[in-house]
Parts: structure tokens; sequence; C-alpha cells
């Protein structure tokens, strides 16, 4: 069964295929694996009220007690963060917390489209001719994801990105254009996990799940779609940009509270070329590991 399989990505950085120290992988693998998960996940899992439960778990003082060893077992640079981490109240804060200005320099090239987030991504340059996002031929309905015909239409044959934001990932994300930002679009959902070992299983979660959308004018790429999704234990998207305003090339978008969680952006047909090592790893349904505001692509 395809979810037993270890979650392999590319590391732009290390230049080499990584395998993920997946949080909680014990229970995922439980869960979307076995039928007794399956049907504690229909029961409870992907309920709000459970997100919302341990979301509160996450914002009680005691959550602090996780934060040195979380910091310890998943290796982060604690000289990134720009709050010590100590002074975080909860495991929640830390878990949203900012970094210094310096950690995620925005790649400065004007032709240039940057990503929007920490994580794990993935890219169909042209959606109407789409191979499948993690397996071969498995692809959800756009029409679906964007709650929107007329939107799925226009965007039919347009280019994605799918970006996966793991409970070790910086979960603030940014725009990856300037341009004039309109009002965030709540559309309600379940909230099941957006971990790989789910998406094997069901690929429809991305598109179902609870999830906002965002419509970007840009000079240059016309209009861009911007998504965020919710996940398990991810019941709160929070937006911390002001709606329509003009917005600059990496300026924060908003934030996930905690767990996994992803984000999409969408691009009219022919706007954007992506980079090569994104194009081939996606090519094998194989993400590729970058951070926020560097290079993604280049605008057309």
């Amino acid at each position: 069964m395809a979810a037993v399989n270890p979650i392999v990505y590319f590391d732009r950085y290390q230049n080499s295929t990584c395998t993920e120290q997946v949080y909680g992988d014990s229970y995922l693998r439980w869960t979307y694996g076995t039928f007794a998960g399956r049907l504690a996940l229909a029961a409870v899992v992907k309920r709000a009220w459970f997100s919302r439960w341990y979301g509160w778990r996450m914002d009680r003082p005691a959550s602090r007690q996780k934060i040195a060893p979380f910091i310890q077992q998943y290796g982060l640079d604690a000289e990134d963060f720009a709050r010590r981490p100590d002074e975080f109240a909860n495991f929640n804060e830390f878990f949203y917390r900012q970094l210094k200005p310096e950690a995620r320099p925005v790649d400065p090239d004007p032709s240039s489209v940057v990503f929007p987030a920490d994580g794990r991504h993935l890219c169909i340059p042209d959606l109407s001719r789409s191979d499948g996002l993690f397996v071969k031929g498995e692809m959800f309905d756009l029409a679906t994801l964007l709650g929107d015909d007329v939107l799925a239409k226009q965007f039919a044959s347009g280019s994605l990105l799918l970006s996966r934001l793991c409970p070790v990932d910086y979960h603030r994300y940014h725009f990856p254009v300037a341009g004039q930002a309109g009002p965030s679009r709540l559309i309600n959902g379940p909230l099941y996990s957006v971990n790989p070992i789910a998406l094997w299983q069901n690929i429809n979660i991305l598109a179902t799940n609870k999830r906002a959308l965002t419509i970007l004018e840009t000079e240059l790429l016309g209009r861009v779609l911007l998504l965020e999704i919710g996940a398990t234990c991810v019941g709160s998207i929070c937006q911390t940009y002001a709606e329509n305003s003009t917005v600059a090339k990496g300026d924060e978008k908003g934030y996930f509270r905690f767990g996994g969680s992803s984000t999409i952006t969408i691009f009219e047909p022919g706007r954007v070329t992506f980079d090569d090592d994104l194009l081939e790893n996606s090519a094998q349904q194989r993400e590729l590991y970058a951070r926020v505001g560097d290079h993604m692509g280049r605008i057309v």
C-alpha cells in the first residue's frame, strides 16, 4: 500500500533527496491506513471541533514545555526567530512565530516569482494537461477547489503551485508577486490531514478542506489566485494583510495556527515559467523543498 512508503522530497539547498521526518507519523499511518483509523477519521478527526479542541490545548500555558524538545528534535535554528524561544507564552505562539527579515530574503529580480511559504512544493505547468499530484493520474477538480465555475474556466489551462507546510516549518505565508490584494473568501469544509500519507489515499482532500481564496490583481501576470488550505488541527487560517491594498512581493499575507497545512497559487495560462528543479521533481511526483522568498519561477 502506498501509504506505508517513506515520504521522499528533494532539498534545493542540499541538492539531494531526503526522507521526511513526519510529526505524528504513526498516528497518521494508523488513521489513513487502517480500517479502525478511517472510522475514527470519519467520526472525529476531520471535524472542526476536534481541531478547535487541539488548538485550545496548544494555547494553554503548559504547552510551552513542548517548545524546547520540538526545536531540538527537528533541528530548528532559533537564531532565525524574531523572539527567543522562552518568550512564547504557549506552543501555538511558537508555531506561528515570525522570523527576522534577514532569515528569509526576497529575490530582488523584478522578473521573478517567489515561493509563498517555507515547505515542500509541487507544480503543474498546465492544468489542462496535468499528470496528477503525488500519484499519477490523480488530480482534484478545479471548480470544486475554487467554488466558482467562472474562475475555474478562466484558469483551466493555468499554472499551479502547491506548497505543503509541515508542522516543523515556518507557518506564515507571503505574496509571491506584487499587486492589489482583494478580500479573502472563506470556503468551509472538513479538516483532513494534507500530509502525503492522506493525499495518497484521496487527492480531493485539497479541494474540499476548509480553505480561503484571495484574488491578486497584478500588472504583469494578470490575476493570480491565492488559496490557503486548512487541515487537521488547523482550524484557523489567519489573514494579516489589509484587504483591497497594494502589496509588495514577499509581504506577509497571514499565518496558520497549529498543524500542517498548504497553500495553492494559480496563475493565468502562459504567464509563468517555473524553475527547472521544480519542474523536474514535480514531473516525478516528488516535492521540492524551498523557502519563502526564494526564486520559484519567472514572468513570461
